[in-house]
Formats: C-alpha cells, structure tokens, sequence
C-alpha cells in the first residue's frame, strides 16, 4: 500500500518552503519533508488541512495506491 503525493509540486505552486507550510500546517518542516518524501502518511485532519492551505481537494494531492502482490 502506497499513499502518494503531488505536495511538493503544490507547495511550489504557492511559491512557499517546507517550512512556511508547516507552519501554516501547525507541523515542523521535517513532516512536511516526511509527506513530500512518501515517508509518512499524514492523519485525515492533516490530509484536509494541507488540501485547504493549497486550496485544492485531498484528492488533488494524496493518492492511494495498493500494492498488486
């Protein structure tokens, strides 16, 4: 199971850091660094949280992805 993501490019779009967003987020830049990295899946309330600072959909941004094994 893998949960991708468009984040960074997102984040670029606003013209904003890692560390800008979170704190815009309420998080440090190193889970932002995590997200964007696919080394951590952040909480639904975080995952709604970064959609509306980028002002687009959860689903814009985050993608699951199951594994076909």
């Amino acid at each position: 199971m893998a949960l991708l993501n468009r984040l960074k490019e997102y984040r670029a779009r606003l013209g904003i850091n890692q560390t800008e967003l979170g704190k815009l987020a309420g998080v440090s830049r190193q889970t932002i660094s995590l997200i964007e990295r696919g080394d951590y899946s952040p909480s639904v309330t975080l995952a709604l949280k970064l959609a509306k600072i980028c002002q687009v959909k959860v689903e814009d941004i985050f993608e699951y992805e199951e594994d076909e094994s």
